[in-house]
């Protein structure tokens, strides 16, 4: 059974940086999807980035691109979400999410099977 746990939220101030983490559990094989979504009561759930564990695709959401940055670990089942001068904006709960069918371009949520429980990230202006 596949299991994500993510970890690193916190509260930062407007202009701070994080990272966070996501582990995964149970994998046989690193031809997945793995993404971080975001969800805050204004925005719903929205995909943030997406990358191919077996290569170096990766999609960036538009309104990250410059400041968010993805990286994988050397064992391929954690994927770490860099992130840089944040924004009032990025306060969100932060999901880390699955997909075995590795459609790293699609952000369809009803395409990731596994989901983490998610790390909350407040940032202060």
């Amino acid at each position: 059974q596949v299991q994500l746990a993510e970890s690193g939220g916190g509260s930062v101030q407007a202009g701070g940086s994080l990272t966070l983490s996501c582990v995964a559990s149970g994998l046989t094989d690193n031809d997945n999807c793995m993404a971080w979504f975001r969800q805050n009561p204004q925005k719903g759930r929205e995909g943030v980035v997406s990358t191919y564990t077996g290569g170096n695709s990766i999609r960036y959401a538009d309104s990250v691109k410059g400041r968010f940055y993805v990286s994988q670990g050397s064992a391929k089942n954690t994927v770490y979400l860099h992130i840089n001068n944040l924004k009032p904006d990025d306060r969100a709960m932060y999901y880390c999410a699955l997909d075995r069918g590795a459609r790293w371009n699609s952000w369809y949520k009803g395409d990731f099977e596994y989901w983490g429980q998610g790390t909350q990230v407040t940032v202060s202006s």
